[in-house]
């Protein structure tokens, strides 16, 4: 965790937002659900928006957050 938001505050960035636009950059992924409670929540996941990521970057996030592996849904099945 710690590298990732070393990652983030290096950029300027919130790690929900980082989070947010690694999702968008993902073949597949139509758009996250997000569940802001305040209007400044709406607003950071709004900028992710317009957050760009590198190959490099999204490879540095696998690598930080594995995730299940394999292909979805198979992945995330019980």
């Amino acid at each position: 965790m710690d590298r990732g938001e070393a990652s983030c505050e290096d950029r300027g960035l919130a790690p929900c937002q980082v989070a947010l636009a690694s999702l968008l950059h993902r073949p597949g992924v139509l758009g996250p659900i997000i569940g802001p409670r305040t209007m400044e929540q709406l607003d950071s996941a709004i900028e992710a928006v317009h957050i760009a990521l590198s190959e490099d970057d999204l490879a540095a996030l696998d690598e930080i957050f594995p995730g299940p592996g394999g292909p979805a849904p198979e992945a995330y099945a019980c």
